[in-house]
């Protein structure tokens, strides 16, 4: 009788306590908040900047791109992708397709997509068009009531 008194009143205390910590989160409303970071990061591309775009990742973020250990966003944009959008005509998305999946504090993102990058035109006059189909993986936190992205890595090959 006193395990049976004593295990309903630690079921109760768990139940009580674990409803008084929960919170009423909307998985709905943060999967959207979490999609809104990642084109707002593809439409800077896009836009071949960066402005806007170190919010978007945590200070420590790490950025893998193919096969490559790339750094910190900082130092991705410094040695790496900076540089590069300064070549470019254009850089644009097609057939994107994005899925995430919430499970807080952590968002977990995989993109499918074809990038076209017309390069600009060399000393003669000519130009070159890069065409790839390519994927990412990121991992997103809510850090501070702010998603960042913390980890991503993303690969291509030439698309067909």
């Amino acid at each position: 009788m006193k395990t049976l008194k004593l295990t309903t009143i630690l079921m109760l205390l768990t139940f009580a306590t674990g409803q008084m910590f929960s919170q009423n989160v909307d998985l709905g409303t943060e999967k959207e908040a979490v999609l809104k970071v990642m084109k707002t990061y593809k439409d800077a591309l896009q836009n071949l900047t960066t402005e806007g775009t170190f919010d978007l990742f945590t200070e420590d973020s790490e950025v893998f791109e193919s096969g490559g250990v790339e750094g910190t966003y900082a130092h991705y944009i410094e040695h790496h992708l900076g540089p590069e959008l300064g070549h470019f005509k254009k850089f644009e998305f097609s057939d994107y397709e994005i899925d995430a999946e919430v499970d807080l504090p952590y968002a977990f993102t995989t993109e499918t997509y074809v990038y076209t990058i017309v390069l600009n035109p060399d000393d003669k006059g000519n130009t070159r068009t890069i065409k790839k189909k390519g994927v990412a993986t990121s991992i997103l936190k809510k850090i501070d009531d702010k998603w960042q992205i913390v980890k991503t890595h993303s690969s291509s090959r030439n698309a067909k």
